[in-house]
């Protein structure tokens, strides 16, 4: 009997769903929520500004961490929890008190290696060199405010440049064998660190510069995030207009780059108002926030096909503040 010998057949790669148009176009179109969460009023020491949000689903329930600025100069970061985006502003308002001076801009995620919950966040302490330097504290039940650890240094020295170099907004993320730490410092400088996973929170190394641009293309309060279903990450980088904020947006194969420009010019940026219908009556800004993810992990993966990002906005009466400090940000949400 003959054998019978087969061609071979080269099968299509099965795809689950079509790649957006964003990842091949760069172009991004949105609609907003009205402001979902507002700076308490009713406090001893009320709220300035209520900003920085970052958040994780769990258990049935949203768990979201923000910056809240009072009418007294203080700096600290609150806890709530909802299961409804509709609720948010009405849920009680945990303010974490780590410290009892500045800390902000927090980010959670669950480190699976040790079974815990992290929040990384920036600290300022006038007893130590390290102003804004980047801190975290670990708990086994995020439901429990009361149950962070203390603020632990993630880096002893100074950034490079020394004490006059700014470095703000750290941001976490991890591929199977690394933790990647990436920040800015707010004047056009983009760099990451990495450590081995074994090591993390600490062991990391000499920064290494990422991105570099002007102060204005290239301001502060990034994100990255692996791409669900690609091998593949997206790092998004907040920039500055005339009288407002907006976001802009890379891609690159791996963390450690090269990032490759995607929506990052003032007329084709990642996430700006006048790319949202219609237009919201409250915000001219989409400023320093966080995509909602699809994983609590620290592989910090995002579904491509579902964009969502919650973010801190204010009108143009509003930004006009003489100081920073006394912008009267709220919480909002733009979808894809």
């Amino acid at each position: 009997m003959k054998s019978i010998i087969l061609p071979f057949i080269i099968l299509p790669t099965l795809l689950t769903a079509a790649d957006p148009t964003w990842l091949t176009t760069g172009e991004f179109r949105w609609k907003s929520s009205p402001p979902l969460i507002s700076p308490a009023e009713n406090a001893a020491d009320p709220d300035v500004a209520l900003k920085d949000p970052t958040m994780v689903f769990h258990d049935g329930k949203w768990h979201l961490f923000a910056t809240h600025r009072m009418a007294s100069g203080k700096v600290d970061m609150l806890y709530l929890s909802f299961t409804d985006w509709s609720e948010a502003d009405k849920a009680t308002r945990h303010t974490l008190d780590f410290h009892d001076q500045y800390h902000c801009a927090p980010q959670v995620f669950f480190f699976t290696p040790q079974q815990k919950w992290y929040l990384i966040y920036q600290l300022a302490d006038k007893n130590r060199a390290l102003k804004f330097a980047p801190y975290f504290s670990t708990t086994s039940d995020i439901t429990d405010p009361k149950s962070w650890t203390k603020p632990q240094a993630m880096i002893e020295t100074l950034p490079e440049g020394g004490e006059k170099t700014k470095w703000i907004d750290f941001w976490v993320i991890c591929d199977a064998d690394k933790a990647h730490l990436f920040y800015t410092s707010d004047d056009g400088h983009f760099w990451r660190r990495e450590t081995a996973k074994a090591n993390f929170p600490l062991g990391w190394s000499k920064p290494e510069l990422v991105l570099k641009d002007t102060k204005e293309a290239l301001f502060e309060a990034s994100c990255t995030y692996k791409l669900k279903g690609r091998d593949q990450y997206l790092t998004i980088i907040e920039a500055l207009g005339p009288g407002h904020r907006y976001y802009k947006a890379w891609l690159a194969d791996k963390l450690e780059g090269p990032w490759q420009p995607l929506a990052t010019t003032r007329e084709k940026p990642f996430a700006a108002v006048d790319q949202v219908t219609p237009a919201p009556d409250w915000t001219t800004s989409i400023s320093h926030g966080e995509l909602i993810r699809s994983s609590n992990d620290e592989t910090l993966e995002v579904d491509p096909a579902n964009l969502r990002f919650v973010f801190q906005g204010v009108d143009t009466e509003g930004y006009k503040g003489n100081k920073y400090g006394s912008i009267p940000w709220r919480i909002g949400l733009v979808s894809q």
